[in-house]
């Protein structure tokens, strides 16, 4: 293969044709003629010495050497995006666009840590992206971010994850009701409440089903509800009690709205992740920005929420701090 006559943009355009599919969408994202493209891509097939692509019917297809193709294209573009951004960094300091994607649990905290960090960086570009596991895994697989900050890490992707930040989950309840104010209260005893649990698949609730499974106990939600400020709003108008993260309650438990529950083997320490695909280069900033969270993450949130803290008895010896490397199976 004469690979050495292949041009940047040729790879461009190859690139946005895999993704795309569509001659039309990738002449418009590149802003080309159509005919543009179409000829490009005819000498790109040249070079290489084989077909790249292939039409069935109306649609486009790539072939076996097109789709290896396209996977190098990404990788070389990448390298190159990353080398921008360094080579920048270097001239003019730590600068440039931060992409971030995040759980919807972790909105109740990550925007105080990037305008921290923002502070010390102020031409840094960032966009935090919130959404729901799934998206967030789609994302992280799309390699559509520079970080995604997650709990629940998945089991099927080879992953680098950085833990920087404890996830307390408690038990909660209206400030009203009978349990409040009693001690140690037996895991055994929950179960007779009504239970108000997040849909099938969240973090809390799969840590909250392994923890009573382990204890011979299963719980038979009386409501599932979407998101945690629907369960708040549900404990807060006394329909039941829940299981929440104690980063979720900083103004409820400040006006007395929500009262945490003294139950055995609470508060349940997780812990919050700063996740990319296993071999992602990170640019300069985005490197700075994880070793910003690693290093000053848990202090500054502490410091921002000291009505939260957790003292080391009351977490009852769990949530072990380490940064870890991860590589799924």
């Amino acid at each position: 293969m004469k690979l050495r006559h292949v041009t940047f943009h040729q790879m461009r355009i190859f690139h946005s044709l895999g993704r795309h599919m569509s001659f039309t969408r990738a002449a418009e994202e590149l802003f080309l003629t159509q005919p543009a493209v179409s000829i490009q891509v005819k000498r790109l097939e040249e070079s290489v010495g084989m077909p790249l692509v292939e039409q069935i019917g109306k649609r486009l297809f790539l072939t076996d050497a097109g789709r290896e193709f396209f996977e190098a294209c990404g990788d070389v573009l990448e390298r190159l995006r990353v080398l921008d951004e360094d080579m920048t960094g270097l001239e003019e300091g730590v600068r440039g666009p931060l992409n971030l994607a995040a759980i919807t649990t972790a909105k109740y905290f990550m925007p105080h840590l990037l305008g921290a960090f923002l502070r010390e960086h102020p031409t840094v570009e960032p966009r935090l992206t919130v959404t729901n596991q799934t998206r967030v895994v789609e994302r992280l697989v799309n390699n559509e971010d520079d970080l995604v900050i997650m709990g629940t890490l998945p089991e099927n992707l080879d992953l680098e994850a950085a833990y920087f930040l404890d996830n307390p989950l408690v038990v909660v309840a209206p400030p009203d009701h009978p349990l409040v104010g009693e001690k140690n209260i037996p895991l055994a005893r929950l179960v007779e409440e009504r239970f108000l649990a997040r849909e099938p698949g969240s973090g809390t609730r799969v840590a909250r089903t392994r923890l009573f499974a382990e204890h011979g106990l299963s719980i038979r939600p009386y409501m599932e509800l979407g998101s945690s400020e629907a369960i708040k709003q549900a404990v807060m108008a006394g329909l039941g009690i829940s299981v929440l993260s104690l980063h979720n309650l900083r103004l409820e438990l400040k006006a007395g709205l929500i009262a945490v529950l003294d139950v055995e083997h609470f508060p349940m320490m997780r812990q919050w992740y700063a996740v990319h695909m296993k071999g992602k280069k990170l640019s300069a900033t985005t490197r700075m920005f994880l070793d910003f969270l690693l290093k000053d993450g848990a202090h500054i949130w502490q410091e921002s929420q000291p009505h939260l803290l957790i003292s080391p008895a009351a977490a009852k010896g769990q949530g072990k701090k380490r940064a870890t490397a991860r590589s799924g199976t």
